[in-house]
């Protein structure tokens, strides 16, 4: 499969049984994020190697609830960890905080 873009149908083979299921971002080459139904545990994220992924033509029966599960899930935020420009500490200039002020006693 070439690379999976966001909402696109895939079929997920880890070594575990062949899950069906949605992509839900692509943070990296190397990283999808899928929402698949886990028979053990349900609807659910998990995080897999583009390699793992087949694409898959048709709807499946667990398709609604995984649709579900995107829609109720916020979108991820791309670089909010990373982005050393997105971090402000105050005002430009003024490197402590306030100190006490007193009362004027």
């Amino acid at each position: 499969m070439q690379t999976p873009a966001i909402g696109d149908l895939v079929r997920v083979t880890t070594g575990g049984p062949v899950l069906d299921g949605i992509v839900f971002d692509t943070p990296s080459r190397l990283k999808v994020v899928v929402a698949v139904v886990d028979p053990g545990r349900g609807p659910g994220f998990r995080t897999v190697h583009p390699g793992t992924l087949t694409e898959r033509e048709q709807e499946g029966s667990d398709d609604p609830a995984l649709r579900l599960l995107i829609r109720r899930t916020q979108p991820p935020v791309r670089g909010a960890a990373r982005d050393g420009l997105s971090v402000r500490k105050g005002a430009a200039g003024f490197t402590r905080g306030a100190s006490h002020r007193s009362t004027g006693r």
